[in-house]
């Protein structure tokens, strides 16, 4: 596998429009979520959406799939006016969508995921069959390498990333939405999807993409499109611009291009992990024997591809996980629980819906003294009693990190040490700066 991303040249720079949104306007009660916007996308390529979180983008392919319906606006495919009042409408017409948190059924196999929604003769034998051959054809074409009978429970976040592309392709989509693709995906994970991203090209598809990582959008798109406040600032070839620019033009202003880092600090021991591990409940061992020393006034981060047991340490560590087996030490005082836990179920490796955020109240309730906190931690007033499932997908990040950060720690955790997990990677430029 190549470690050079493909080469935007090769997308028509001139051709059709396969998608135009005119005039999308969007209200979600006093919150403008998208206003009057208006953007082509040319067949056979590859478009960026990027933007703040809150910017509208999620919101604006929403509407373009269905999921919501604009106050205002019309909608072209293939130069053809066209009402989209559902998801179905918008398969209906080539149009398919791959959410960043994935829609499928994990106690199905692939091959079952993939057949959901057929009527009538499909799910006879022969048309299981069939519809077999078909996604073996469609897997081979674009070398998704996906097993089709194995359970999507027991597979990793990048083969079931490709699962929903294949399920998008099996439905006929020529045009495909991707929100934030490559927030789970390690980088070897990164060079797969933009393999198979630049042979849809190749085949004439269209793929409009969401994401804040702006190195991906120069490497991969041809076109780029710049969210703001609900509307459209700016529009690029990806070849004409550059990743300060694009910054500049998500943020209105030059973005922070470094962080500035204090000196360290050599602080008494305040958290002490021996031999800590921690078991599924399929017994499979997530986390082995981690072992580790976190100093007062240090920032300690851990590393390593998405599934590897990082996100069962910070489970562990915040209460949220069992644990089988370790010693904890905070300021030097032994408060390991006398018993171990029983294991028991969790969610897929390297998967993070919403860790962290309330379950559907609003950031003002996540954040007990709002009036102490908010101007550090650079939470928008204006989302500040928006329950978390109506924020952007970015913002919802956003506001799980502020929310986690302001609530009281829990009583297990006399350390008052905060415990972040993938922060930044749903968050935009401005958010980073701010972080």
């Amino acid at each position: 596998m190549s470690q050079t991303p493909p080469s935007p040249a090769a997308s028509p720079a001139s051709g059709p429009w396969a998608v135009e949104l005119v005039g999308i306007d969007k209200r979600f009660g006093p919150v403008h979520a998208n206003k009057a916007v208006s953007l082509r996308i040319r067949a056979g390529s590859i478009h960026g959406l990027v933007g703040e979180n809150g910017a509208g983008k999620s919101t604006l392919m929403s509407i373009l799939y269905g999921f919501y319906q604009a106050d205002e606006g019309e909608i072209l495919v293939n130069g053809q006016q066209v009402r989209i009042r559902e998801p179905k409408d918008a398969i209906t017409l080539g149009i398919g969508m791959v959410h960043q948190h994935f829609m499928l059924v994990e106690e199905f196999t692939v091959l079952e995921n993939l057949m959901l929604g057929a009527e009538g003769g499909a799910l006879l034998k022969d048309g299981i069959r069939k519809a077999r051959a078909e996604v073996e054809r469609l897997e081979k074409a674009y070398r998704l390498d996906v097993p089709l009978d194995a359970k999507v429970a027991d597979l990793n976040v990048g083969i079931q990333q490709r699962v929903e592309i294949l399920k998008a392709l099996y439905r006929g989509a020529q045009v495909l939405i991707l929100d934030e693709p490559t927030a789970v995906l390690s980088p070897p994970e990164v060079q797969d999807l933009f393999r198979i991203l630049d042979a849809l090209r190749q085949q004439g598809r269209t793929i409009l993409m969401i994401t804040h990582k702006l190195k991906e959008i120069m490497a991969i798109t041809d076109a780029v499109s710049v969210l703001r406040q609900g509307a459209v600032v700016a529009n690029f070839a990806t070849q004409e611009t550059n990743e300060s620019a694009l910054a500049e033009a998500m943020v209105g202003r030059r973005a922070n291009p470094a962080v500035r880092r204090g000196g360290p600090v050599a602080g008494a021991p305040l958290l002490t992990v021996e031999d800590l591990s921690v078991f599924d409940d399929h017994g499979v061992e997530r986390l082995k024997h981690a072992t580790f020393r976190v100093r007062a006034g240090e920032i300690v981060g851990v590393a390593g591809v998405a599934g590897n047991g990082q996100s069962e340490l910070l489970e562990a560590l915040s209460g949220m996980t069992p644990f089988q087996r370790g010693r904890f030490h905070v300021n030097g005082r032994d408060v390991t629980p006398e018993k171990p836990m029983a294991p028991g179920p969790g969610p897929p490796p390297g998967h993070r819906p919403r860790a962290g955020g309330p379950p559907a109240p609003g950031c003002g309730e996540a954040l007990p003294r709002l009036s102490e906190r908010a101007a550090g931690l650079s939470c928008r007033p204006g989302h500040v009693r928006r329950p978390a499932p109506e924020l952007e997908t970015g913002d919802a990040g956003h506001g799980q990190a502020d929310g986690g950060l302001g609530r009281p720690p829990p009583p297990a955790d006399p350390a008052h040490l905060p415990l972040l997990r993938r922060q930044s990677a749903e968050a935009g430029a401005g958010a980073r700066d701010g972080a």
